[in-house]
């Protein structure tokens, strides 16, 4: 990212310009976590890509934690910029994760947290123009939140436009084969949790997750949802079946992990080669007149 980086500016007291050699090629090579990266980290890495991991603070049933947008997120986030280096050979910074979204839906259910749209289009839109400032001029924003969707791809469109970063948003659960099965604290997420944090899962919970669980979201009349709060039609917060195998759970999230990373690292790729100028403005006459 910055070419005028000194390969030795990350030498100890003792002057070993090895150690910032060191740290320019660990940068370089792969994936970099702003989060625990020191500045020249950052300063030694040649990145040009961000992955902005987005999640919620929200109920999802009692036996997940509030947590579960943001730790999806950023799982799929840190699997996809270390796909996206193996098959591709490209690198690519992972940003710190936004931990609370648009979830006033799920406000009748203690423990959830939520901004308002504006504010969450506001908050996420400086965060990405300061990754392009600092270089990182094209933003794959990793959504684990549905109520964010709508938010994220007014955000990332305008910002486009305004040719203020180029970003564009992706939602790992919507990049799955079997994406039909999403619920809420249902089978995808708590599979998926089971293979990235299995502590969080509360095991000794799943048989009221399953038995008390919606087993659709809202309710719907003319492809019209009437039900605009979670708590109008699940008692518990789950909607969709959590599965009661543990190790079955397990396997399915090691595969949506990896196929969901597999997207990611494709959507990378067409990111890094994707021209960003926008078209210029169109003049009369100026179409093709063959037929």
């Amino acid at each position: 990212m910055n070419a005028d980086f000194d390969a030795g500016i990350g030498a100890d007291s003792d002057g070993d310009a090895e150690v910032g050699t060191a740290t320019k090629a660990k940068a370089e090579a792969g994936s970099l976590d702003l989060s625990t990266a020191t500045w020249t980290d950052a300063a030694a890495s040649d990145a040009e890509l961000a992955l902005l991991p987005v999640g919620s603070t929200e109920q999802h049933g009692p036996h997940l934690p509030l947590g579960t947008d943001a730790l999806t997120a950023r799982a799929v986030a840190e699997a996809g910029a270390e796909a996206y280096a193996e098959e591709h050979g490209g690198g690519a910074v992972v940003a710190p994760t936004t931990p609370v979204g648009i979830a006033a839906e799920h406000r009748h259910f203690p423990g959830t947290l939520w901004v308002s749209p504006d504010t969450f289009r506001q908050y996420v839109g400086e965060v990405i123009e300061s990754l392009a400032h600092q270089g990182y001029e094209r933003v794959v924003v990793v959504n684990g939140h549905g109520g964010n969707v709508g938010a994220l791809t007014e955000l990332c469109g305008e910002l486009t436009r305004s040719e203020r970063a180029y970003t564009v948003p992706f939602t790992w659960f919507e990049a799955v084969a079997d994406r039909g099965e999403m619920g809420h604290g249902g089978p995808l997420e708590t599979a998926l949790l089971r293979a990235i944090d299995p502590e969080s899962v509360r095991e000794n919970r799943i048989e009221d997750a399953r038995g008390n669980a919606a087993d659709r979201w809202g309710e719907w009349v003319s492809r019209v949802n009437l039900a605009v709060d979670s708590a109008e039609f699940t008692d518990n917060g789950v909607v969709g079946d959590p599965g009661v195998d543990a190790e079955e759970g397990e396997r399915r999230g090691e595969a949506l992990l990896t196929e969901a990373a597999t997207a990611l690292a494709t959507l990378l790729d067409a990111v890094a080669d994707c021209e960003t100028a926008r078209p210029a403005r169109k003049q009369a006459g100026s179409e093709s007149t063959d037929r």
